[in-house]
């Protein structure tokens, strides 16, 4: 690979690296499986636990934001 071409591969490899992280996990407190809602933006304690992955809702100023427990 050219120098040319080595920082634009390392940006594209870190940007993909990044998209399969969900990006509300800043500051997510310990907690028990299926107890907090993952939406994309923020998170939520989850109003009734349930298995990873099963959908939720957090709520907002604006309405209920679709989540997948965590």
């Amino acid at each position: 690979m050219t120098k040319s071409r080595q920082p634009m591969a390392v940006g594209l490899l870190a940007a993909l690296a990044l998209l399969g992280t969900p990006m509300a996990l800043a500051q997510v407190p310990p907690h028990a499986p299926g107890t907090i809602c993952f939406t994309p933006s923020f998170w939520c304690w989850a109003s009734t636990k349930g298995n990873p992955g099963e959908p939720c809702t957090c709520p907002s100023p604006y309405g209920p934001v679709a989540g997948r427990l965590g």
